[in-house]
């Protein structure tokens, strides 16, 4: 077995939890692990609504997020790399495919978001991402669906992809924005009359 993989399942092993741990810290986890990532689409939404000048940051993050998805499903594809209960190793809490494991995708959405709000003038937004990140990230390991690399991969595929995509997107960004603006104005220009939601 490689040094590396030697390393990644000695991590894990630190980590993951065991018949032993208490069901609160199980059920702690199992938020974070589930809950965070669904309340996400929820604020985007509202800060969409209520905050037009974040409405570039949204789009761009949702973007780059769904490239680096795709570039995660062509690195499974590529190298299916299994689960921790597909091996087996260690003990799991949360039922889960058994897709490949490398790199994780809530990885990848919380690294991409927090990159892209960190270099917004939105940074704030960023670092509580980036916190939720880690949370979410030490809880899938933690509860034995995921590998502690899976999550380093994870943001290490989010940097390649903030890197390559940012010039595409500091060109077409705005004219984007400006687009998907117009659209929301027509659609929802009954709201924004009432003084519902923002222009």
């Amino acid at each position: 077995m490689p040094q590396i993989e030697i390393l990644n399942q000695s991590l894990f092993l630190l980590i993951n939890a065991t018949p032993e741990t208490s069901p609160l810290s199980i059920k702690l986890a199992t938020f974070i692990a589930q809950d965070i990532l669904r309340l996400l689409p929820l604020w985007l939404a509202a800060l969409w609504l209520w905050r037009p000048a974040l409405r570039g940051v949204i789009l761009k993050s949702t973007a780059l997020t769904v490239a680096a998805l795709l570039g995660n499903w062509l690195i499974g594809l590529a190298w299916p790399h299994p689960r921790p209960f597909a091996i087996p190793l260690g003990h799991t809490f949360l039922l889960h495919d058994a897709t490949p494991s490398f790199p994780s995708n809530h990885g990848t959405i919380f690294a991409m978001m927090a990159l892209c709000w960190c270099f917004s003038p939105a940074r704030g937004w960023g670092w509580l991402l980036a916190i939720a990140g880690a949370a979410v990230a030490w809880s899938r390991v933690f509860l034995g669906v995921h590998f502690p690399l899976d999550m380093l991969g994870a943001l290490l595929v989010s940097v390649f992809w903030y890197a390559g995509l940012s010039p595409l997107w500091y060109r077409r960004g705005a004219a984007l924005t400006e687009s998907l603006e117009s659209l929301y104005r027509q659609l929802l220009a009954k709201p924004i009359a009432a003084g519902l939601i923002r222009r």
